[in-house]
């Protein structure tokens, strides 16, 4: 009886599936490759929370974020879809989309999800912007803590973002519907 030999990404995908990462510890599967990083450092999470703390009270329709939430989004050649784990996920709150969701749920009715750049960002700047848009998924901010730069990708499009916004830390930025908001980076500094 012939045996079926796996697909390398298949292999590399259940491998992944299996690990038991570190307390603190997060572990993506990124077109192919296994990321683990380590717990951030206090000035990424400082950040975040700004984020969040304004979205929430500011944003025009009410959202739920999500810190660390497992997101399954479209690889870019491969079967197997990537497996991310954004800064920051937000939907609107009427969705409940976080109610009794799996550790990696699908990302239908995701609004925007975050990254503030540590220790891999070309992993943040390229093949998560790219599998957030395949995905897409319509708001991807980009926190890049070593350009001092924010930017807000919008109108997703096959591999990409049509269109983006950027400017230096303490320049704000416009979060469009379903925000309908200004962000203030002013403490990203």
């Amino acid at each position: 009886m012939a045996h079926e030999i796996p697909a390398q990404e298949d292999v590399m995908l259940d491998g992944f599936l299996a690990l038991d990462t570190p307390l603190g510890f997060r572990a993506e599967f990124i077109e192919g490759d296994i990321v683990v990083t380590p717990p951030p450092m206090g000035n990424h999470e400082r950040i975040i929370s700004a984020v969040v703390r304004q979205i929430l009270s500011g944003s025009a329709v009410p959202m739920d974020f999500s810190g660390g939430k497992g997101l399954v989004v479209a690889a870019g050649g491969g079967p197997a879809p990537n497996h991310v784990i954004p800064d920051g996920t937000f939907a609107p709150e009427e969705l409940d989309l976080f109610l009794d969701a799996e550790s990696w749920m699908p990302c239908a009715g995701v609004a925007l999800v975050l990254e503030v750049t540590s220790y891999r960002a070309g992993f943040d700047r390229e093949q998560k912007r790219r599998a957030y848009a395949r995905s897409g998924i319509p708001l991807y901010l980009l926190v890049d803590r070593e350009q001092s730069k924010v930017t807000l990708f919008l109108a997703p499009k096959g591999d990409d973002y049509l269109e983006s916004h950027a400017g230096p830390f303490g320049k704000q930025i416009d979060l469009p519907a379903p925000f309908s908001m200004t962000l203030s980076t002013g403490k990203f500094v």
